[in-house]
């Protein structure tokens, strides 16, 4: 299966990463990890890489990356369908006070317009 992990340098991104590895490690799946910047998060895509890098190398899984530009969002599934991915992953969603499910707007726009499966991990 060819997997595609959004990866914005957040907590949720990280949780993303670490149970996407997990998965990866017990399936041989093939990873890419798609780099964006969200305004409301870090902004420095080297600084994914690395992190993203050490983390795969730790859990013994090869990757392939790929830095977006412009509307992560829309980037993500253009991606997804031009290269045939099987599943794009994505960290998102915390709990409003009423127990409810919130996204942000990259996830929400992923979720909403892929044609792709979408994983959400929270």
């Amino acid at each position: 299966m060819k997997l595609l992990l959004g990866f914005a340098g957040t907590g949720q991104s990280m949780r993303a990463l670490e149970k996407t590895l997990d998965r990866v490690a017990e399936t041989g799946d093939d990873l890419t990890v798609a780099l964006f910047e969200t305004p409301d998060g870090p902004d420095d895509v080297e600084e994914f890489y690395e992190v993203v890098e050490e983390c795969c190398s730790d859990a013994g899984v090869d990757f392939d990356v790929r830095e977006l530009s412009g509307d992560p969002g829309s980037s993500i599934v253009t991606l997804a369908e031009r290269e045939g991915f099987d599943r794009i992953v994505m960290g998102g969603g915390t709990e409003s006070p009423m127990g409810k499910i919130q996204l942000g707007p990259t996830t929400e726009f992923v979720l909403l317009n892929a044609q792709t499966t979408v994983t959400l991990v929270r």
